[in-house]
């Protein structure tokens, strides 16, 4: 663990029962922290139950209130969220759920962005547009919040290099790179493309992607 990562720790743990839309259940302990550099209420749901010695399996999920609860069919959100909680269910893991909205730039920002795509910029240039970051995201909090779970090596379930590149610069083992599933449908492929073009996204997109 790199000894520079500022240290934070558990505020609280609690049991709670999540489930689904489509009816799939899975019990979470959901962690809340003390000491985390962005000040943000950040929530780790420990997952499963690994076997010892075991790689425990680990998904950074950034908010986003309209895939994740308003089941919005322009981004692959809401699937993402529902297939890590299942696959590290199984496995043995943790889920960081992180509010980050909009790859960081906030809701409302998000949503003068979606006006800017509807307009014919792809989800960065419209970001840029706006004279924000294509993707604003720190995943600084994120380390501090599994050092703290003692989560130290893992396997990371993203298709994104950026949250790998940024974990292994802060002192944590990313054993593996785990795929997430391709969500692509009429309505977000154009939104998947352009985040394997744009951010070297690991997405086989289907044909309809041509």
């Amino acid at each position: 663990m790199d000894t520079t990562l500022t240290k934070a720790t558990v505020r609280t743990r609690v049991d709670i029962p999540l489930r689904f839309a489509d009816g799939f259940e899975a019990a979470a302990e959901v962690y809340t922290f003390e000491g985390l550099v962005d000040g943000r209420e950040h929530l780790a749901l420990v997952l499963g139950d690994p076997a010892p010695d075991a790689v425990p399996l680990v998904r950074m999920h950034s908010e986003c209130l309209t895939g994740d609860v308003f089941g919005s069919a322009r981004c692959d959100c809401g699937p993402q969220l529902r297939e890590a909680v299942e696959r590290i269910a199984e496995r043995g893991g943790v889920l960081l759920y992180l509010r980050q909205e909009g790859r960081g730039i906030g809701l409302y920002n998000k949503l003068d962005a979606y006006a800017l795509q509807d307009a014919g910029l792809d989800t960065y240039e419209a970001n840029t547009a706006l004279g924000l970051p294509e993707d604003g995201r720190d995943y600084t909090a994120a380390a501090q919040m599994l050092a703290a779970l003692g989560v130290e090596s893992f396997d990371l379930l993203t298709n994104n290099p950026d949250k790998v590149r940024q974990l292994r610069d802060l002192g944590l083992t990313v054993a593996e790179t785990v795929g997430t599933g391709v969500f692509a449908t009429d309505a977000n492929v154009r939104y998947l493309k352009a985040k394997v073009e744009r951010t070297g996204h690991d997405i086989a997109l289907p044909a309809l992607a041509a």
